[in-house]
């Protein structure tokens, strides 16, 4: 039993209906979606006393068991100590905002600004200021927006998330894994793997949701934000940060829907709305409807769906997009494919005279259907997504020619810094040869650059760059298990279809 007079503020749960106009919050076994009706009265939650402790263990204990709770108090939980360390966690490096207050400026006076922040948010004088328009180039050539905010939007954004994820964590459905604390792009790349190789699929739904981050539909991202809170407050925080609004070329455009990609609270937001709309009616029509096994991973708006049989796909596909359409959102038609994959793909393909499996990407790999060499059984191999390589070595080499006149040792420590951080990501197991590849594609970019130094060409002969080369840049090694073992460490041996 809860004590509902402790520092959780919750109020007596309500129910919600199974369809998507009543907020798309269907049952699910195991981590389920709290049940309510937004538009049904509820009994507040009475406010904590004194010497209440803040912590949020309490909040996951309650978030956990009643999955039917709202929680009416929460805003307490983001205190000067939460706000000082969303700020510690922030990259002092990183561009700033509107306001142009970096990360050092801020805390050259950090225990008056905090305070002062925390403050203008209890009293209600907080204001969110606008995000800074900046684009970044997608590995398809395309530039994907981002927006920028201001220092202490950060700051508070981060702490309120911080505090909002004792709720949700408890909510999300296990194969949820973007953005999420403790789970990193490879462990939805493991699980993936793992449901390839031990469940019956044999076909592959690559999904790719059409400007994901910039569709969401704001009433229906506030329901659901309030099937779980009911801190008044914290509600119109969330509203304060839609409504900002973003600042490009010195002119305000307001956000009508979508969350800008770049803020703290985006993330978060763009979950529980994939929480509502994708992944609980994914659990529950695998469930219901499937006649053969399924296998979900979903990081952020990147999705694979496998299934066993195709005529599962298809229902499943059709019914997605119907699903979607209600909330505003839509796949990528040119980019979702439906492919044969699996342990049998070749072999039934061949049987009908057609050539290899199609292969497909997901969060930066791209699959293919392989073999073992001594038994020539099935494996699942994965090997860098070329487009990404690609796109990296065109932002290397320009970055090469800004540093060529720097001393070549300089330069040597940063294309080991470069290198590491690409073995830290893809170096997977049957991946060494796209490894060596990228090395050697940085030793020529490296020749060229080092060719132009002076005003004429200089003699740089491939003698003196592999000198160079051995001496600074590492060989690549594989430092990732095999998928399948380390899903097995992480979920001690859980089913990949969960």
């Amino acid at each position: 039993m809860h004590d509902r007079g402790q520092s959780d503020g919750l109020v007596v749960p309500v129910k919600l209906p199974n369809n998507a106009q009543g907020g798309a919050a269907e049952a699910v076994e195991g981590s389920g979606p709290a049940k309510g009706n937004t538009a049904s009265e509820t009994r507040p939650g009475r406010s904590a006393g004194q010497g209440v402790p803040s912590d949020l263990g309490r909040v996951r204990r309650v978030a956990r068991t009643d999955k039917e709770a709202k929680f009416t108090a929460l805003l307490h939980h983001v205190d000067v100590e939460r706000l000082r360390s969303a700020y510690g966690a922030l990259n002092p490096k990183a561009a700033t905002g509107v306001d142009g207050i970096t990360w050092h400026e801020y805390g050259q006076d950090l225990e008056a600004n905090l305070r002062d922040l925390h403050a203008r948010v209890h009293r209600g004088s907080y204001r969110a200021k606008p995000s800074r328009r900046v684009y970044i180039p997608k590995p398809d050539g395309r530039l994907r927006p981002l927006g920028v905010a201001a220092l202490e939007d950060k700051i508070l954004q981060r702490a309120v998330v911080e505090v909002l994820n004792a709720v949700y964590e408890q909510d999300f459905l296990d194969f949820s894994y973007g953005f999420r604390p403790g789970r990193s792009p490879h462990d939805a790349l493991d699980a993936l793997a793992a449901g390839i190789m031990r469940k019956r699929v044999n076909w592959m739904l690559d999904l790719d949701f059409r400007d994901y981050f910039s569709s969401l539909d704001h009433r229906w991202l506030e329901r659901f934000v309030e099937h779980r809170i009911a801190d008044r407050r914290v509600l119109r925080l969330i509203r304060k940060w839609l409504a900002a609004g973003v600042i490009e070329d010195g002119s305000w455009t307001a956000f009508d829907e979508g969350v800008p990609q770049g803020a703290s609270a985006s993330p978060l937001l763009a979950n529980i709305y994939a929480h509502y709309v994708f992944d609980l009616w994914a659990h529950q029509w695998r469930r219901r409807h499937a006649r053969g096994d399924v296998v979900i991973v979903r990081f952020a708006d990147d999705a694979v769906v496998a299934f066993e049989h195709r005529e599962d796909a298809e229902r499943f596909w059709a019914g997605l997009r119907e699903r979607l359409a209600t909330f505003g959102l839509e796949v990528n038609a040119e980019k979702t494919r439906l492919i044969e994959f699996g342990r049998h793909a070749a072999r039934n393909r061949e049987a009908r005279g057609l050539g290899k499996p199609e292969t497909f990407q997901f969060l930066g790999f791209t699959h293919i259907c392989g073999k073992t060499r001594k038994t020539g059984r099935f494996k699942l191999k994965r090997i860098t997504d070329r487009k990404r390589v690609r796109t990296k070595l065109r932002a290397l080499k320009g970055e090469m020619r800004r540093r060529m006149h720097l001393p070549i040792p300089e330069q040597a420590r940063w294309l080991v810094s470069v290198l590491r951080g690409h073995y830290r990501y893809y170096a997977v197991p049957d991946n060494i040869q796209a490894l060596s590849a990228f090395r050697r594609q940085i030793i020529r970019h490296w020749r060229t650059a080092l060719r132009r130094r002076g005003q004429r060409p200089t003699k740089v002969t491939w003698e003196r760059m592999w000198r160079l080369t051995d001496r600074w840049l590492p060989q690549p090694q594989i430092l990732h298990p095999w998928p399948e073992l380390r899903f097995d460490a992480r979920t001690q041996g859980g089913s990949p279809v969960r």
